[in-house]
């Protein structure tokens, strides 16, 4: 989220500031036409001031002149209709212009200074000519220099400005997203009640926009897959419930049959009783499953050894184990003590290894290590030697009903609820379920359950 965040904010923030360039480049362009601006206002000036100083001349001399001169701060001259220096107040050496007579202003540049001859007419009737000398110093051009000149402080305050209005203006925008996002990873895990908070505050901010009108879309979306599933579950509930009295009634009905059947339906009846059993540990399963699900937190929570746990559970799952024509075998590497219910992690451990048992290979070994990670959860890996589980369907194997297509033959049986009650009761003791395969063919699932303490190492 962070990433979209910089993202939208650094394309906020390079807009903007092209648009304050721009903005600028333009004002500048209407204000400062043209260089003829400058030379016009520099004409006007120079013309005054030839004025002024033959006024000053011809009203109190040479003396006068050069008072004018320091009164403007400026090296000037004056001369009359012949060219002739009449105060001598100048350089002496002076650039010769072409015209004499000319009528204009002319400039001209002698060594390093500066020349500008003013003709002008005193009120007297005299004409004059009024000369102007600078010193000129040749000015090495720097870019970075005129534009600290230019910039500075306009540009840093605009450059503040603009970032903190982009920062919360991507801000408005990326704050829903980031909402919308969460409440979607959250659905996707199974949480139904994942809803995108919506306040009166939020809903004035961003009315009729189309961040609320998407964020009001979801949450419609989410309530009404939350009713959908509910009702999917009830049914199954249901369902299962109603099952229950009809196959009571049907194994009272099998065993009176057995008492005036014939020897030749034997095979029948007892092909009836078998499937009769499996429909019955079905619904069990299912009702097990539906009972986990209801639950949303467990609230009893008592210390156990999980090491004593599978201890448990090894003496049935090696007798099941010999009719597959495999072994089992138990690996310590630490004593485990977590807090949960013994008997929903008893269930859920013994679903895995009978599910293990179920698909490995005959005359191969189903291995049960217990040990600690190393972010400190116990972790309980059944690893069989079976034909694995494609990699895509890895997460897909703990849904309800669902078998990778190599499961689905009558030697292995199950009916793919086993590992979903698993995923659920582990969930509800804040642990993780996951599959992978193991080097060399078959597949491992991995339980990972918080500890209640340290842990001591095993010590063989």
């Amino acid at each position: 989220m962070r990433g979209l965040f910089f993202k939208i904010f650094i394309i906020f923030w390079i807009a903007q500031s092209l648009i304050f360039a721009i903005s600028t480049a333009l004002i500048v362009r209407h204000h400062f036409d043209g260089p003829e601006v400058f030379f016009d206002a520099f004409d006007s000036g120079i013309v005054n001031d030839a004025h002024r100083a033959a006024a000053a001349y011809e009203s109190g001399g040479c003396q006068a002149l050069g008072s004018f001169g320091q009164q403007i701060e400026q090296q000037i001259a004056l001369h009359d209709g012949a060219g002739r220096d009449l105060c001598n107040s100048a350089a002496q050496a002076q650039p010769v212009f072409a015209e004499q007579e000319s009528a204009s202003i002319m400039s001209a540049q002698l060594g390093q200074q500066h020349f500008w001859r003013v003709p002008v007419v005193s009120a007297s009737g005299k004409s004059y000519l009024f000369m102007l000398v600078r010193h000129h110093v040749p000015r090495r051009p720097n870019l970075w220099q005129d534009l600290l000149h230019f910039s500075f402080p306009q540009l840093p305050v605009a450059i503040v400005i603009g970032g903190l209005t982009t920062f919360v203006l991507v801000l408005l925008f990326t704050r829903p997203i980031a909402l919308l996002r969460k409440a979607a990873r959250e659905l996707a895990t199974g949480k139904l009640q994942a809803r995108v908070p919506w306040t009166k505050k939020s809903s004035l901010l961003s009315a009729g926009g189309e961040f609320a009108a998407l964020m009001l879309d979801f949450n419609h979306m989410a309530t009404q897959l939350e009713s959908l599933v509910g009702a999917q579950k009830l049914l199954l509930r249901d369902v299962s419930h109603e099952l229950r009295s009809p196959l009571s009634r049907l194994s009272v009905a099998l065993e009176l049959a057995r008492e005036d059947a014939d020897p030749a339906m034997v095979a029948h009846l007892d092909r009836i009783e078998r499937e009769t059993d499996r429909l019955n540990a079905l619904i069990g399963q299912l009702l097990t499953l539906s009972s986990l699900e209801a639950i949303e937190k467990l609230h009893r929570f008592e210390p156990l050894s999980l090491n004593s746990l599978i201890e448990r559970i090894l003496p049935d799952a090696e007798y099941e184990a010999q009719h597959r024509d495999c072994s089992i075998t138990f690996r310590v590497e630490a004593a485990c003590r977590v807090a949960g219910n013994p008997e929903l992690l008893y269930r859920a451990i013994e679903n895995i290894v009978r599910n293990a048992i179920r698909y490995t290979a005959e005359g191969s070994e189903v291995e049960v290590r217990l040990g600690v990670s190393e972010r400190g959860y116990a972790e309980i890996d059944v690893s069989d030697r079976g034909p694995g589980i494609p990699d895509k369907q890895l997460q897909a194997i703990f849904r309800p009903f669902y078998r990778v297509d190599s499961a689905r033959s009558p030697d292995t049986g199950g009916f793919g609820v086993g590992l979903a009650i698993a995923d659920r009761a582990v969930r509800l003791h804040q642990g993780e379920l996951c599959a992978f395969n193991r080097e060399g063919g078959g597949a491992t699932i991995r339980i990972s359950l918080p500890l209640l303490k340290q842990t001591s190492a095993f010590a063989a």
